[in-house]
């Protein structure tokens, strides 16, 4: 897993670049906006995964444990959602085409250049009065939730940012009082490349209830799996 990792993150993914002159996140983009039907969020979904399962590997959640964040959004039918890890707006495309109506989705992402593409693919997906995308650093904007863009509780939350994060800011997260009781947090990768410290901090606390779900990594057959931990207040 990991040498195929460094094969597409690294090596394969700097000559593309050189060669073209554009970023994968760049080609991943066009290519939606080639194949896909504009306002149509399922095809949006669709491209990106055909395109990183046959073209380039990417880190989107990818369909295979998609499937399994929908099924959890559907469940926590939030009213408020939010998703730490943006990339080029994969997720938050597959989650806001399963809000129901005034629900709203808080994306961040931290790489201003993934922001730009991720902007770009969620008004392409017609999605972007549902959603509603944050640049800069989780650690700075989580502690703004509740002032700045008027966030009572979060219903659902998605970690699929930096691994050494999801532990840190799921504490934030509670210490600014954003988690209420049923409140359902989702954590991707958490096997590979691991969360090992997220998993041990909300599977020994008191306060979660965890569920593991076992998956691959996206359009590999590397083991992964996904870790819902529900807040019991």
């Amino acid at each position: 897993g990991t040498a195929a990792l460094i094969w597409n993150e690294i090596i394969r993914e700097k000559v593309t670049n050189f060669i073209m002159n554009q970023s994968k996140e760049q080609r991943i983009l066009n290519f939606v906006l080639q194949n896909a039907v504009r306002g149509d969020p399922c095809s949006v979904v669709d491209a990106i995964d055909k395109y990183c399962s046959q073209k380039e590997w990417a880190m989107n959640v990818g369909n295979e444990k998609g499937q399994i964040l929908d099924k959890t959004v559907e469940e926590a039918n939030p009213s408020v959602a939010l998703e730490l890890g943006t990339y080029c707006g994969y997720s938050a495309v597959r989650i806001s085409r399963l809000l129901k109506a005034g629900a709203r989705l808080l994306t961040v992402e931290f790489n201003p250049e993934f922001a730009a593409i991720a902007k770009q693919m969620i008004e392409f997906a017609g999605v972007q009065d549902k959603v509603k995308l944050l640049e800069g650093p989780s650690e700075e904007i989580i502690p703004q939730l509740k002032k700045k863009y008027e966030v009572d509780t979060l219903d659902f939350v998605f970690l699929d940012h930096w691994k050494d994060r999801y532990t840190p800011d799921t504490i934030l997260i509670q210490e600014c009082n954003l988690l209420r009781k049923g409140s359902v947090l989702l954590a991707d990768n958490v096997i590979f490349p691991g969360a090992p410290d997220f998993l041990n901090y909300v599977r020994k606390s008191p306060h979660f209830q965890c569920t593991n779900y076992p998956s691959h990594l996206e359009y590999m057959q590397v083991e992964d799996a996904m870790e819902k931990a529900v807040f019991l207040g």
